[in-house]
C-alpha cells in the first residue's frame, strides 16, 4: 500500500483491495484463488507457494508475486527476462544465498559440525533449498539432519528427532513455516539452538538471525508492477526482478536467552541489531 500510495493510488477511492490469508494452510490456496477469479479482480498479488494455485486458477488475470523462491525452477515463469503468460514479479534468490548463510553460521559457531534444517517438504521451493543446504554443508564437512514437515502438527514431533549433537537450526522460508514461526523458534530456544532464517520477519518472533532479501522493499517494488498492469502493461512482458537490497539481522535478546556471546566484529557486519 505504501508503494501504491506513492504512485497516486488511494485505497477505497481509486483502488479496492480484497485481502485473504490462508494462515499457512496450503490447501486453502485454491479456494482463495477461485474466489478472486469469481470476483473478477484486475490483478492478484501474492507470494511464494500460493503463486502456483493462483496460476492454476486463471490464465488471464495478471498475477504479481511480491516474493518467490526460484520462480523459473518452480515453473512459475518461463524465464526471468521473458516470463510470458500472466505471471511476473520479484525473486528472493533464497537458494542462491544458502552458502552465505552457512558461512555466517560458521563464523558465529566455528565448531559447527551438525546442522538441522526444517522445511515444508510439500513446497517445491523448499525442496530446492534443502538440496542446496545439504550441498553447501557438505563442502564444510557439516552433517545435516532434515526435519521435514507438511502441517503444523508435524513441528513438535520433528524437534523430538533432533540429535544431541545438533548445534544450529537452518529454517527454510515457506507459508507453513512463516505461519508457525513462533512455535518453531520457541522449540529451537528450548533445544538451545541458534536459528538462521531467510527473512527478517522470523527473527522478530524469537529467531536469532536472518540473512536475505529485504521483503519490505520487494513488496514496495511490486506496487510498480501493479501500477503498470492497471495502466495496460502485460505481465508476460515485465521481466522478473531480482532483489537489490539484502540484510543481516541479529536479535540480541535471543542471543542472551541462548547464552551465546556475539563478537563485536560480527555485530558490526549486521544491518540491524534487535535489542
Amino acid at each position: 500500500m505504501q508503494g501504491l500510495r506513492a504512485l497516486g493510488w488511494v485505497e477505497g477511492r481509486t483502488v479496492k483491495i480484497e485481502y485473504r490469508w490462508a494462515e499457512g494452510q496450503s490447501q486453502r490456496y485454491a479456494e482463495i484463488a477461485a474466489e478472486f477469479v469469481r470476483l473478477k479482480v484486475d490483478v492478484i498479488v501474492t507470494v511464494g507457494s500460493a503463486v502456483t494455485a493462483a496460476k492454476q486458477a486463471t490464465a488471464t488475470i495478471p498475477i504479481v508475486f511480491a516474493a518467490a523462491t526460484e520462480p523459473v525452477e518452480s515453473g512459475l515463469v518461463a524465464s526471468l527476462a521473458k516470463p510470458g503468460g500472466n505471471v511476473t514479479g520479484f525473486s528472493v534468490q533464497s537458494v542462491d544465498l544458502v552458502g552465505k548463510r552457512i558461512e555466517i553460521l560458521r563464523k558465529l559457531l566455528p565448531d559447527l559440525r551438525q546442522l538441522a534444517v526444517i522445511a515444508d517438504a510439500g513446497y517445491s521451493a523448499s525442496v530446492l533449498e534443502i538440496n542446496e543446504v545439504q550441498s553447501s554443508a557438505r563442502k564444510f564437512g557439516i552433517k545435516v539432519d532434515l526435519l521435514a514437515i507438511r502441517r503444523a502438527e508435524d513441528i513438535a514431533p520433528a524437534f523430538e528427532t533432533l540429535k544431541s549433537r545438533t548445534q544450529a537450526l537452518y529454517v527454510c522460508v515457506g507459508a507453513l513455516v512463516n505461519a508457525n514461526r513462533s512455535r518453531i523458534n520457541t522449540l529451537a530456544l528450548g533445544a538451545r539452538l541458534p536459528t538462521m532464517h531467510g527473512v527478517r520477519d522470523l527473527v522478530g518472533a524469537g529467531g536469532l538471525m536472518s540473512s536475505g532479501a529485504n521483503n519490505t522493499h520487494l513488496f514496495q517494488r511490486s506496487a510498480e508492477y501493479v501500477d503498470k498492469i492497471l495502466k495496460g502493461a502485460k505481465p508476460g512482458d515485465l521481466p522478473v526482478e531480482q532483489p537489490t537490497k539484502f540484510e543481516l539481522i541479529i536479535d540480541l535478546t535471543t542471543a542472551k536467552a541462548l547464552r551465546l556471546a556475539i563478537p563485536e566484529s560480527f555485530l558490526l557486519r549486521a544491518d540491524e541489531v534487535i535489542e
